[in-house]
């Protein structure tokens, strides 16, 4: 009947024909004498363990995913869009401060070509020098320094961080009534400029070779730039080619927290019809808070914030499954 104990093969559903007899040996395993099923805790035991070790497993698993995508992602931000440089000399203040950090934009120019008044970094190789030392004659070595560099984490070149003054072609001159012009358009660069500081001691004019471009530090009164290298190849100009790409950003300390937008005497109508063209003054770098704030990171940084954040996520999520 329902609610009474199973029919098996021990019950006999006829009569008795005589007192029944308590036969406990004879009942089935893992039930009571109601017939409910009995717990057997001893045959679960093993299996939760089991289970356990085999989710803790995962877990670990999935974090270790989640530390190397973050860290492969940096890599790739860094060789790629963005990298963060130090000042390391006083050559473009009050723009930057010696120690500063800033971001540069490693995208922008395969999007529009350099302008004048970027602030921008490059190599001082085939120009200014010191050149890098030559590759090793070890082809493994020689491997492992090029995916180094190109991921941005070493490097055997020396870099400079300066103004962009004169694009190819331009002619750079100073002075004329005390400013630097450029294609004969006089430059109006107090607002940048070192407090205090001349424009320029004077130069004779200089035509800025193709494929090359003229720059200047802010601080003119301590900076070797474009003016102290007319001997070099290039004639003072350095290389398009070695050009990083364009700081826009300084992001620390936060006190000095800014962008570096291009300075308003360079949208002078005059200039962007000079000989290189029309340069996209004022164009809008590549890239947004996000991507600046992972490429800020250094690699370690950003895994190791990967695996906080996303531990407690891991945990919540399998939290929820269960």
């Amino acid at each position: 009947m329902p609610g009474g104990p199973p029919m098996d093969d021990w019950d006999d559903p006829g009569p008795p024909t005589s007192a029944p007899t308590s036969v406990p040996s004879a009942r089935p395993p893992g039930r009571h004498a109601s017939g409910a099923r009995r717990s057997e805790p001893d045959q679960d035991k093993p299996a939760a363990p089991a289970a356990g070790r085999r989710q803790h497993k995962h877990f670990w698993r999935e974090l270790l995913i989640i530390v190397v995508a973050a860290a492969a992602l940096t890599l790739l931000i860094k060789a790629f869009v963005v990298q963060v440089y130090k000042i390391p000399s006083a050559s473009m203040e009050n723009t930057l401060q010696v120690n500063d950090r800033v971001l540069v934009n490693k995208l922008v120019y395969h999007f529009r070509g350099i302008a004048r008044g970027d602030v921008i970094v490059f190599s001082g190789q085939d120009s200014w020098g010191p050149n890098a030392a030559p590759p090793s004659s070890d082809p493994i070595v020689r491997v492992w320094d090029d995916v180094l560099s190109d991921i941005g984490l070493q490097s055997s070149q020396t870099f400079y961080i300066k103004r962009v003054i004169g694009l190819p072609g331009d002619r750079v001159a100073c002075c004329t009534n005390g400013k630097v012009t450029v294609n004969g358009v006089p430059l109006t660069e107090t607002p940048y400029l070192y407090p205090g500081d001349a424009p320029s001691f004077a130069f004779k004019t200089v035509t800025v070779p193709a494929g090359h471009v003229w720059v200047m530090g802010d601080h003119r009164g301590d900076s070797e730039d474009s003016r102290y290298h007319l001997s070099d190849p290039g004639h003072g100009a350095i290389p398009e080619s070695e050009v990083v790409g364009r700081a826009f950003l300084i992001i620390w300390p936060p006190s000095r927290l800014s962008d570096l937008p291009i300075p308003s005497t360079f949208s002078q109508a005059a200039l962007r019809s000079g000989p290189a063209g029309a340069a996209l003054v004022g164009a809008s770098t590549v890239g947004g808070a996000a991507v600046a704030a992972v490429a800020a990171l250094p690699v370690g940084a950003s895994a190791g914030a990967a695996g906080v954040i996303g531990a407690p996520l891991l945990l919540l999520r399998r939290r929820r499954a269960r």
